[in-house]
């Protein structure tokens, strides 16, 4: 218990460092330089695209006249616009997302290590080939879970339970591994999974629940159209804080534990290996030799 909050308010605190910060904004730097540069090179192309495709529809046609009959006119202008925004703008943050995921990750492990464990030995248990197999097969079993637990969702009281649970799996899987993947060989991190297993997946359903939040704000977006182009952008930024918190909570907690498995193993070594002590065998009094007297003799 008491590593799981000491990990928990170095992660609050590491999260106020200005480069958790700047890691936090880089999603929305990458959307920023990637819809202007889609803007600039496909905008008008595709707002001609979409406005063919949606006047090719009698049932429209006759909307925009009912639209023009009663003032409203000026309405057509607008949906086409609308409509790219909102098809684009869920591609551009999932992929803006996934890079961050796969830069950040990575980079608050290795601020983590160099800030509080400098000695700590990188054993390099795992690749980067190997830690996306292993996210990849989480996530696909993840999503059969999923898949497989909707119609528990009818239930009010699983709704609330089933979906954090499954994604927390998730989490714990995948940042446990990732937090390992450098300093742990294989046979540590295994004995961590195992010996860490409850405390990590409580960690993983509490990173689960508070990456609902942003869902709430991107929900309000999608609400209140006029909000959206600021509501968004809220959430987004809100998630990556959230990713990066869960991502130093795992890499404070795992690293603390892989230190104190190898205190315990290096200290339990020298007993292991020391050999017994042999002590010469007593003679029975008995046996004592008498000192002899005559030519041999020392005097």
């Amino acid at each position: 218990m008491s590593l799981l909050l000491d990990s928990f308010w170095r992660a609050v605190a590491y999260c106020l460092h200005p480069r958790v910060i700047a890691l936090s904004f880089l999603p929305l730097v990458l959307m920023v330089a990637l819809s202007l540069g889609l803007g600039y090179f496909y905008w008008d192309a595709t707002l001609e695209w979409v406005r063919g495709a949606l006047d090719s529809y009698s049932l429209l046609n006759n909307l925009w006249s009912w639209l023009q009959g009663i003032g409203a006119g000026n309405l057509k202008t607008v949906v086409a616009p609308l409509i790219v925004i909102f098809v684009v703008t869920p591609a551009i943050v999932l992929l803006s997302l996934l890079v961050v995921a796969v830069m950040m990750t990575p980079a608050l492990v290795s601020m983590v290590a160099e800030r509080r464990f400098p000695a700590l030995e990188r054993k390099k248990g795992g690749s980067l080939l190997v830690s996306i197999f292993w996210s990849l097969g989480s996530t696909l079993l993840a999503a059969i879970a999923l898949v497989v637990s909707v119609p528990l969702w009818l239930v009010p009281p699983l709704i609330l339970v089933l979906p954090p649970l499954i994604w927390g799996w998730l989490t714990y899987r995948v940042m446990t591994f990732d937090a390992l993947a450098d300093h742990a060989s294989k046979e540590e991190r295994r004995e961590i999974f195992r010996s860490h297993r409850g405390w990590l997946l409580g960690i993983g359903i509490l990173t689960g629940y508070l990456g609902a939040a942003p869902s709430i704000v991107w929900a309000s977006g999608a609400l209140f159209a006029a909000a959206f182009v600021i509501l968004v952008p809220v959430a987004i930024w809100i998630y990556t804080l959230v990713f990066a918190f869960s991502s130093l909570w795992f890499a404070h907690y795992c690293l603390a534990a892989l230190e104190e498995l190898r205190r315990s193993r290096a200290a339990a070594a020298p007993e292991e290996a020391a050999p017994p002590l042999s002590l010469p065998a007593a003679q029975p009094a008995g046996d004592n030799p008498v000192p002899r007297i005559g030519a041999d003799a020392p005097f």
